[in-house]
Order: C-alpha cells, then sequence, then structure tokens
C-alpha cells in the first residue's frame, strides 16, 4: 500500500461504492428476472410441455442500461450514481416515466457502507473481505425486498468465502467458522419447523437459514444471538411503522433477509463496540 492518507482511502472507497451500487442496481433487478426464466425452462423439459422458447431477460453484466418502462438505452450521463438520477428529477429523458427511487438509495447506501469498512480496517486485504461482505449483503436486501428470495447464487459464495478467509485467519479461526454457520443454519432451521408445525404456517423462508450460516461463517459464534436479537429488534420496528403507517397489511408476509443482513452487516463493523458498551450499562465484565 502506498502512503496515502487513511481520509484518501475513505472517500475512494465511498465512490467505488457508489459505482458498484449502480451494478447492484441491475443485479438487485435483473437476478431474479433471469433465475425465473431458467426455472420456467426447466420446468418445460422437465413435464416435457409443449410451447415456443422466451426470449431470455435481459443479461446482468454486458447488457446496456435501459429504461425499464419505453426500453431507450440509457445515455452514460443518465447513469451517474444518484446525481443522474437528481438531474432527472426522477423521471425518464425519454418517455417521462417515474424512475424508481431505489436506483439512488441503493448507490448512496453502498457508497456509505463501503466507506465505513475502509475506516473500520483500513487500507488492506481486511477491507476487501468486507467490501465483499457489504456488496453480497445490500444485493440480498435488494432482492429479498423486491421478490421474498435470497437467491442461492450470491448466499453461498458468501458461506464459502467466509470459510476460507478463516484460513487466514480474518475475524475467526476455521473451526469455529464452520461450527457457526452449521449452528446458525439449524437455529433457524428449528424455528422454522417448530412453527410450522404449531401452526401450519411458513414463518420465514429457507434463505434465510443459509445467510444466518453465512454470517456465522464470518463472524463466529459470538455473533448468531446478537444478530437475531437485533434481526427481531429491527424488523420489528419497521414492521410496527409500516403497519401504523398503514403502509404494510399485518397478513402479508415481510422478508426477514434484509434484517438479517442489516444486523449481521452492524454487527461486523461495530460489534466489538456494541458488546463493550453493553458490557458497560450492564456491568459485565
Amino acid at each position: 500500500m502506498t502512503d496515502l492518507p487513511l481520509w484518501m482511502w475513505i472517500v475512494s472507497a465511498g465512490v467505488l461504492g457508489l459505482l458498484v451500487g449502480s451494478f447492484l442496481n441491475v443485479v438487485i433487478l435483473r437476478l431474479p428476472a433471469r433465475l425465473e426464466a431458467e426455472w420456467r425452462a426447466d420446468a418445460i423439459a422437465v413435464l416435457e410441455l409443449e410451447g415456443e422458447p422466451q426470449a431470455p431477460p435481459p443479461g446482468i453484466v454486458f447488457e446496456p442500461s435501459h429504461c425499464p418502462k419505453c426500453k431507450h438505452r440509457l445515455a452514460f450521463y443518465d447513469n451517474i450514481p444518484v446525481f443522474g438520477w437528481l438531474l432527472l428529477r426522477g423521471r425518464c429523458r425519454y418517455c417521462s416515466e417515474p424512475i424508481s427511487a431505489q436506483y439512488p438509495l441503493v448507490e448512496l447506501v453502498t457508497g456509505l457502507c463501503s466507506a465505513a469498512i475502509v475506516w473500520r480496517f483500513g487500507a488492506g486485504w481486511p477491507a476487501l473481505a468486507g467490501l465483499a461482505f457489504t456488496w453480497a449483503l445490500i444485493a440480498l436486501s435488494g432482492i429479498d425486498l423486491r421478490t421474498q428470495l435470497l437467491p442461492d447464487q450470491i448466499v453461498y459464495p458468501l458461506l464459502w468465502l467466509g470459510l476460507l478467509l478463516s484460513l487466514a485467519p480474518f475475524l475467526v479461526q476455521p473451526g469455529p467458522a464452520i461450527l457457526a454457520a452449521a449452528i446458525g443454519y439449524l437455529s433457524l432451521w428449528s424455528v422454522y419447523w417448530g412453527f410450522k408445525l404449531l401452526t401450519g404456517k411458513e414463518g420465514m423462508g429457507h434463505g434465510d437459514f443459509k445467510l444466518l450460516a453465512a454470517l456465522g461463517a464470518w463472524m463466529g459464534l459470538g455473533c448468531l444471538l446478537p444478530v437475531v436479537l437485533l434481526s427481531s429488534l429491527i424488523g420489528a420496528i419497521v414492521g410496527g411503522t409500516l403497519m401504523a403507517l398503514k403502509r404494510h397489511e399485518r397478513d402479508v408476509p415481510m422478508p426477514f433477509g434484509p434484517f438479517i443482513a442489516a444486523a449481521g452487516w452492524v454487527w461486523f463493523v461495530a460489534g466489538d463496540q456494541l458488546w463493550a458498551a453493553y458490557a458497560h450499562l450492564t456491568g459485565l465484565h
């Protein structure tokens, strides 16, 4: 590493995060559509159904950005993170249809979180690992909010990367990482089946088990209980607020993955400080 001051690395990470956030928007919007198209094609093949093959949805990497309404290809200056949306006043330049606020929000969150990672870990390989961790959680959260799906195509690489980094080690040794991944999965799996046996309903998706397992692989056993408690608290506050504002019906399922991801990221960045503050307040030593 060069002798650049840390603040320059933090700013650079924030700018990089804005650019990556623009790509994460593409992943959030296009990956579920591509997965559904693959599942549909597989079902037709397995069931030997007749029908014309459908054109695949746009690719994730090489397909250019376009307006989701009029399909007009966007100019490069329309794709400037956050500022492009602001300059367009949230509307397409070509058809004047509203553009979702998801675009600048994801870009801004990714930029801020990326800067926070470098502030926390410094300019080195741990920060690179933290950035990958952060970007995966943001993509998973966006997809789950839109589709109530946590794709294995992101969760499993996140899990395996956490286990491989334990060989370095990064935050936890290999043994505790493997154990935490197993316990993280089995804990929510047990809650899921207990709730289903008692009520006949599914209280959460299977992706939530895998996501908590991935967090365990990255941070070890010590993160599991705080993450579950913190995610439940965040979910209760957000869900209660939305229902109070009549933005969400009580009987409509709410994805839990974004709350697990948010709690996991907070513990990843500030878990030691939060635990120290808790121990100080409660007199634990």
